[in-house]
């Protein structure tokens, strides 16, 4: 599937999800991460509910498509220290 296909909301979510999960992992123990929880908490619900899932489009393979080039994306706009640490 060409990423393009994708409702542009449901990208930037998707990739928003991968962000703040990378910042996760990145931090520092002693950091508090209660908030980047709450915001893939969030970030889950507003993808697995968006309607694109309810089209013909919204297969189980575009869900992995969907994955994937949003991750490769986060990766792309990820700091240098990020992309180590993950």
């Amino acid at each position: 599937m060409d990423i393009t296909a994708f409702p542009r909301d449901l990208m930037e979510a998707q990739t928003a999800w991968y962000v703040t999960y990378n910042r996760l992992a990145a931090a520092p123990a002693n950091q508090s991460p209660t908030a980047g929880r709450s915001r893939l908490q969030e970030l889950s619900r507003r993808i697995a509910a968006h309607p694109y899932w309810m089209t013909p489009a919204g297969t189980p393979r575009a869900r992995m498509e969907l994955k994937e080039a949003a991750r490769a994306t986060a990766q792309r706009q990820a700091p240098p220290a990020i992309r180590r640490a993950v």
